[in-house]
């Protein structure tokens, strides 16, 4: 059985030494929200303790990226002034994750060399504007399932787990153990529902009790962590299914792998004049992305579900000298993740991506490989899906996939995808509202910009519920 990834994180969290001749070039970072309520009452909430998870991961942030003097500060990211064609951010319309972004933006405080602050207008209090992405009819307070990402192969074959000899197995041999629970959970659960179909949810209802009341009756600690291995096992097979042809199960990690080559590959065809990518999303996302890029063959713990205020990070860096941007050939990439909020005493740790066994993985080879798992398009969404209606009504089916959009190789290009569609990372983007992103000094106030959501989601929205 696995255990959490708390466990398997928490012993090595110091990220590999850095080459002091390296240069980082641009970052795009995924986060999960902070803590929140359960969600088997419905309409979740972001509590004041994930608001604080999200804005010390922001300020962390802050201090790895934009401060002048971090071994790991993005190569002229301007500081303390923005510029706003170097970042983008986006969130789904969906009260956790819109606060969870808040609570991050927050977290930065921008110092000058000098160590003084720099004052923003009335008292520190500054209104941006957040991009939202819209979701689909599904919310926080459902339970997961692919329902919401308008995905129809992937809806059939997350449902097809439930009837899999490993579901039915599993589920009749936990039978007495959650029966067993019947104690703490009647309140909240039904006799029949307490089995490992709500393996998940019973986890969540029971991780809220621990984390807010601690004269609540719980569980063992010996319970505690099966009831842990068995929301794992329950949810990374929903999100993941390594023998699918197709990966379709997988479709939140493959919208998202196409966002990350095209917010990555803007930095490589702008020569470095975009800096940084920010993203915030649901714990099935981690999951589907982790199976796709093969991570649990950097680690089994990337099995697990990832703890509140959670991030993974991009970077594309050089050991290339001088100033200038350096050739597609000295770019390499690195991923890093940290599981809970992220700390300069708890950094993110790195990883090899696609089971190589190594740090750096080159940018052409990073492109070749992500494009062979990643959605790229409007056309491919809707072939891979079977969707015939909305937007996959009057989508060009012979869209190309391999234009490159890089000015400098167009052998690592990464195809743009619809407007509005797939790349919503970007095209949602409202730069502007993310200026003060690690920057902003005291409280201000969000003024949220709805834009009308097409059929198909990205990655941010695919599935509030899977949170």
């Amino acid at each position: 059985m696995r255990t959490s990834l708390q466990s398997g994180f928490l012993v090595a969290s110091l990220a590999a030494p850095v080459v002091d001749a390296e240069r980082v070039l641009g970052a795009y970072i995924y986060s999960r929200h902070g803590d929140r309520t359960p969600k088997v009452f419905g309409n979740t909430e972001l509590t004041t303790l994930g608001y604080r998870e999200v804005f010390n991961s922001g300020s962390y942030y802050n201090s790895r990226y934009i401060v002048n003097s971090s071994d790991l500060h993005i190569e002229g990211i301007s500081n303390p002034k923005v510029v706003a064609k170097q970042i983008s951010a986006s969130a789904p319309d969906d009260g956790v994750l819109q606060n969870s972004a808040t609570g991050f933006l927050q977290g930065a405080v921008n110092h000058l060399a000098n160590g003084s602050t720099v004052e923003a207008p009335l008292d520190g209090y500054q209104i941006i504007t957040l991009s939202a992405t819209e979701q689909n009819a599904d919310s926080e307070s459902s339970s997961w399932l692919q329902g919401s990402s308008g995905c129809t192969k992937a809806t059939v074959s997350s449902s097809s787990y439930y009837t899999s000899k490993e579901y039915l197995e599993m589920e009749a041999s936990t039978k007495d153990f959650y029966q067993s629970l019947s104690p703490v959970l009647s309140g909240a659960f039904s006799k029949k529902d307490m089995s490992f179909k709500n393996a998940y949810t019973i986890f969540d209802y029971l991780n809220v009790g621990r984390i807010h009341n601690s004269t609540k009756p719980n569980v063992t600690d010996a319970q505690w962590i099966q009831l842990q291995s068995l929301a794992n096992n329950q949810q990374f097979n929903l999100a993941y299914n390594s023998s699918e042809p197709t990966g379709v199960r997988a479709i939140d990690g493959k919208v998202l792998a196409g966002e990350i080559l095209s917010s990555l590959n803007q930095t490589v065809a702008s020569k470095g004049k975009f800096k940084l990518g920010v993203q915030f999303g649901s714990y099935g996302t981690f999951f589907s992305w982790f199976g796709i890029m093969d991570m649990p063959k950097a680690s089994v713990n990337f099995t697990g579900v990832v703890d509140y205020a959670s991030t993974f990070v991009l970077e594309l860096v050089t050991d290339a000298p001088g100033t200038d941007f350096p050739a597609e050939k000295d770019i390499n990439v690195r991923f890093s993740f940290h599981n809970g909020t992220a700390s300069s005493s708890s950094k993110p740790r790195v990883y090899s991506m696609f089971g190589e066994g190594k740090d750096l993985i080159p940018w052409t080879d990073f492109v070749s490989k992500t494009k062979n798992v990643a959605i790229t398009s409007d056309s491919q969404w809707c072939d891979i899906c079977g969707n015939t209606d909305g937007k996959c009504a009057s989508s060009d089916k012979t869209e190309s996939t391999s234009a490159s959009t890089s000015s400098t190789d167009s052998s690592s290009g990464i195809s743009r995808p619809v407007a509005g569609v797939i790349g919503a990372m970007v095209t949602l983007a409202v730069i502007l509202g993310l200026e003060a992103l690690f920057f902003l000094v005291g409280g201000f106030t969000i003024a949220k910009r709805r834009r009308g959501g097409p059929e198909m989601a990205s990655a941010g929205a695919l599935a509030d519920d899977k949170k």
